[in-house]
């Protein structure tokens, strides 16, 4: 027999990833078999399975603490926006095109359908599925048809634990607000409470605890406390917390794109104790920096123009004449050309637009995706690289003839310039790796650079969270709407 317990949230960043997360390496630790899902994501980070597709990235750490390699059937619809009213839509890992919100209501079921087939195989599978939600279940306007939330619960008849952020404050409100807009089925599903993000004296939070069990008749499974230096790959959202650092760093800045996708790229970056990063939004001041680093994009066309708008592209020159490294990373490399082509209209208004013409070559926006994890040596230190491919476009031109990166399968990647003060490649992740992150560092100005092992990072706040379980929630509850 397969269980199925779903954690749904009273808003976005509630703390849904997280506390499944938590529970699947709660789990792993007494050797049940866990493994998570989130039956529909909308997000612009996302990862390569190992099956070759493509899942948001939440679901790809949810698989580390589960102990397992990524598979699309934990995550079966991802929604990636390109614009404010429409997304790529790709269902079991594959796009499938571009659609409106209108028209992707239409195709809601058919979706729904994807996300039944695989929750049945992964409960043939594993004995406890743990379901991640996707913004609230309260949300009116998005009920009909809802496979994100209640309408997945109901279909498979799955309990439900509702987690709200105490730190954003009215966490009662939250609560109860949302569960007063459930249909009285829905209520019902709802098996408890988790509060997240709590600081201070426990004491003086009972009261309201004991009210909100009073006034719903629904327990209060834990509350889980604020963690310091605590890091999870975001789902969506720019983590820009700094760490407190010493004085002598390396000043790294990333224009916040419109599209921006896989940010999550810069997260051993932000983390590095000699790095000092920084995210640049709209109508913010250009700082001196000795390293730019142009991110991956959804509509690359779109967010170059942007770019130049808000004067990057005087700022780079800039930089560049004053030995500044640029670095551009998937969509990023692609605006480092001559030109962008979109002949299908894959991410807007077919056409195409002049590139930064920094390096010597040309991208086709092409309808099959270039979906690979990969390894390789980079060409600065034959440093060992490790990461993965998610690309629409297609590049060729004379600079590719002097590749960034060297792949095992016999590839080149990228490009650098013969200036050196040049790089892009298509890897996303390259920063995970220790020594490539370190040779991309010396390359950029920092002579003494500290080696980070960043997936060692990753596995310690992994193994914290799943230590608050533990200390501060219901065990034996959790057990039980686990079927264990």
């Amino acid at each position: 027999m397969s269980a199925t317990l779903m954690v749904q949230g009273t808003t976005s960043d509630a703390g849904k990833s997280t506390l499944v997360t938590a529970l699947c390496r709660w789990l792993k630790r007494q050797g049940v078999s866990v493994v998570p899902f989130k039956p529909q994501n909308m997000a612009l980070n996302s990862a390569v399975t190992a099956d070759g597709g493509e899942i948001g990235r939440a679901q790809a750490v949810q698989a580390q603490a589960a102990g397992l390699a990524p598979h699309t059937d934990m995550n079966p619809v991802l929604l990636k926006p390109n614009s404010d009213t429409g997304a790529q839509v790709i269902i079991h890992g594959q796009a499938i095109g571009n659609m409106n919100a209108v028209d992707y209501h239409a195709y809601k079921q058919t979706a729904h359908a994807a996300v039944l087939a695989s929750h049945q195989r992964l409960t043939a599978q594993y004995p406890v599925v743990m379901v991640e939600g996707a913004g609230s279940p309260a949300e009116i306007n998005l009920r009909a048809g809802d496979i994100a939330n209640m309408g997945f619960a109901e279909a498979v008849d799955c309990p439900v634990i509702l987690i709200a952020d105490i730190d954003k404050g009215g966490v009662f409100a939250h609560l109860v607000g949302t569960l007063e807009l459930l249909s009285p089925s829905e209520q019902a599903r709802v098996k408890g409470f988790v509060i997240n993000r709590f600081r201070g004296d426990i004491a003086l939070l009972q009261p309201g605890l004991d009210w909100l069990q009073q006034r719903t008749g629904k327990p209060v499974l834990g509350v889980l406390p604020y963690l310091m230096d605590f890091h999870l790959e975001a789902e969506d959202a720019i983590d820009v917390r700094q760490a407190h650092k010493g004085a002598e760093l390396l000043k790294v800045v990333v224009p916040v794109l419109p599209r921006i996708s896989n940010h999550t790229d810069f997260d051993p970056l932000r983390l590095h104790p000699q790095v000092d990063l920084q995210f640049i939004g709209p109508g913010q001041a250009i700082p001196s920096a000795d390293l730019i680093i142009l991110p991956g994009s959804k509509s690359v066309r779109a967010d170059l123009a942007h770019l130049r708008e808000q004067g990057w592209e005087a700022a780079i020159q800039r930089h560049l004449r004053y030995g500044g490294k640029l670095l551009g990373i998937c969509g990023g490399l692609q605006m480092l050309g001559s030109r962008i082509d979109d002949p299908l209209a894959l991410e807007g208004t077919a056409g195409s637009s002049a590139g930064l013409g920094l390096l010597e070559f040309v991208t086709v926006l092409e309808a099959q995706k270039q979906l690979r994890n990969v390894q390789g040596v980079l060409s600065l230190e034959q440093a060992a690289v490790s990461g993965y491919e998610i690309h629409a476009g297609v590049s060729s031109g004379p600079a590719l003839e002097s590749p960034a990166v060297h792949l095992n399968d016999g590839r080149g990647d990228g490009a650098c310039s013969a200036d050196g003060q040049v790089i892009g490649t298509y890897l996303h992740g390259l920063f995970e790796s220790s020594a490539a992150c370190a040779a991309l560092l010396r390359w950029a100005g920092l002579r003494q650079v500290q080696q980070v092992d960043y997936h060692a990072l990753r596995e310690r706040d992994i193994e914290r969270l799943a230590d608050l379980v533990e200390a501060h929630m219901d065990t034996g509850k959790l057990r039980e709407l686990c079927g264990l």
